[in-house]
């Protein structure tokens, strides 16, 4: 694909609505410019490359790559890194789930790291409320004092530190202590507070000041940190030394001492303490899980999704909608968006009959992804997440790490599929994939909660049905449907294909933001003919792809 043109959507211009659109009239939801652009390019070299939603991070990763690494042990050192520098999204403290490919072995591995229900949970200390719904990601209904979305009451059995050291116990090359101590310096300068983390901590200020800990961390006498002055320089930087103290310890004591050792203990005690359920048992009772993924046969591509109580399953049927109903042209036409829109909707018809899972789509994004090829063709795509923003808003004050509220994936109402229970494992929304088509091959995911598999769909796609670049994939506009009536359009779409969208469902045009995210926030590598290349979204500030550095 060298040198071929970068295909650019037409100005979208007002819409044209006929009689059937008049009666389902097109809502924006947007007072954002309209004459703004915002791009970000994609770099292509021999060597390997990390996209991460934190440059940071990204360039951590790139390190472990030139100093040698599996895309495995960049992975890892990117796991630990991006929980320091966003640990409002992920961290050790939370869960997910990853994809790898292995170039030798020419197959993909799906791992399963998800969160659990403590064993001594007991679903009878989350009291229904009479009236009224659960106020964060899922539209529950309202549990008394919302014991399952804030507070210790919230946390779930973690399993991020189980999924990465699994991992590299199996495929990695790195010393699991070296991939860590990138993470331990981050951690011991502290965070520094742009306006990007002023924006974050303040949108969650009320929760995190219900609980000492968290508040002594991330607020200022009850409030937001103020950001710079005049000079718009950043220099503020939050103290992270606990959680510095932690990683290290985990970096010489080994993965498992978060399960069965001093970590543990301390966690434990802490949490406890707050009035969680978590036992030490239950730590030393987790395991990640390693398998063979679903591998989707898709037109002339495959792709491989993760199984089991994740995003997998959905992505499965969306692409079964689109092999019958798609036809590929040049670019995705109103046609193709339509086909989009009901394919999406009738999978999580699916999902919420079947699976349960009923977050809100209006929900903002609070996990976190990346993607990783090394120079040798194996790649990572891993997501991980403490599910709401700043998880459970409780902090471990001997661990300094933020905790997951897990237990608010499960529906709080008995004899539902996904009714909470001790032990049970918690329903996911993380959809990372691998797919491969003729001669290129991805890696891709994303944050967002339901709108990832929107995402997700949609972008592979772009790369297999209609042979887009990355770069021409990450900037094309994107619809999301997460289970509502309604689907959420990007008002740069061209009219003509708003007009197809009306003319099926209610439609509401919005603009890509940085803040909130109406859309899932991807991230992506792809490798094609020996070259790699990274891409992320392109309106995440913080995002970036970062090159292994290449020997001079």
């Amino acid at each position: 694909m060298a040198g071929r043109a970068v295909r650019r959507w037409p100005d979208p211009g007002p819409p044209r609505l006929g009689a059937v659109e008049q009666e389902r009239p097109i809502v924006s939801s947007s007072n954002f410019s309209k004459t703004q652009s915002v791009r970000k390019s994609v770099l292509r070299t021999r060597h390997g490359v990390v996209a991460a939603q934190h440059r940071r991070a990204a360039e951590v990763g790139a390190e472990v790559l030139a100093a040698g690494g599996d895309a495995v042990d960049a992975a890892v050192a990117v796991s630990f890194a991006i929980g320091v520098v966003e640990p409002w999204m992920s961290g050790p403290g939370g869960g997910g789930a990853m994809m790898l490919w292995r170039q030798d072995e020419g197959r993909a591995y799906a791992v399963n790291y998800g969160m659990r229900a403590p064993k001594a949970l007991d679903p009878a200390d989350y009291p229904l409320e009479e009236n009224g719904t659960a106020g964060d990601l899922f539209p529950w209904k309202a549990v008394t004092g919302n014991r399952n979305v804030e507070g210790a009451t919230a946390i779930a059995v973690p399993g991020t530190v189980e999924g990465a050291g699994q991992v590299h116990e199996r495929f990695g090359k790195l010393p699991w202590a070296d991939l860590l101590q990138p993470a331990v310096g981050l951690a011991n300068e502290g965070l520094l507070v742009d306006w990007y983390a002023a924006l974050i901590i303040a949108s969650a200020t009320r929760s995190l000041a219900r609980d000492p800990d968290a508040a002594a961390q991330y607020l200022e006498d009850g409030q937001w940190p103020t950001i710079a002055g005049w000079t718009a320089l950043a220099t503020k930087r939050i103290d992270m030394s606990g959680m510095a103290a932690t990683l290290d310890r985990l970096a010489t004591a080994g993965y498992r001492d978060f399960y069965d050792g001093d970590i543990a203990a301390m966690l434990v005690k802490d949490v406890q303490a707050k009035g969680s359920s978590l036992g030490r048992d239950d730590l030393a009772a987790y395991r990640a899980v390693i398998e063979a993924p679903l591998k989707l046969a898709y037109r002339d591509a495959h792709i491989h999704a993760l199984p089991g109580l994740t995003a997998g399953p959905t992505l499965a049927e969306v692409l079964a909608s689109l092999q019958a109903e798609l036809a590929p042209g040049d670019q995705p036409d109103g046609a193709a968006f339509a086909a989009y829109a009901r394919a999406l909707k009738g999978a999580y018809r699916s999902r919420l009959a079947g699976m349960g899972d009923g977050e809100a789509p209006s929900a903002p994004g609070c996990t976190t992804h990346f993607s990783i090829v090394d120079r040798h063709g194996n790649m990572v795509a891993m997501t991980q997440t403490l599910l709401s923003i700043f998880g459970s808003r409780v902090v471990s004050p001997s661990t300094g790490l933020m905790m997951n509220n897990g237990i608010m994936w499960f529906d709080p109402e008995p004899g539902k599929p996904n009714s909470l229970g001790a032990g049970k494992r918690c329903l996911m929304n993380v959809c990372p994939v691998i797919g491969e088509k003729g001669a290129r091959r991805f890696a891709l995911g994303a944050s967002g909660g339901r709108k990832i598999v929107s995402a997700v769909s949609q972008l592979s796609s772009f790369l297999t049905d209609f042979d887009m670049s990355l770069e021409e994939a990450f900037h094309a506009p994107r619809i999301d449907v997460s289970g509502g009536e309604t689907v959420i359009a990007d008002e740069t779409l061209p009219g003509a294909v708003i007009e197809a969208l009306a003319a099926d469902q209610p439609v509401t045009t919005t603009k890509r933001t940085t803040f909130p995210y109406a859309f899932a926030c991807p991230t992506a590598v792809l490798r094609e003919g020996g070259e790699n290349m990274g891409a992320t979204e392109i309106m995440s500030p913080w995002g970036d792809a970062a090159l292994e550095r290449e020997e001079s």
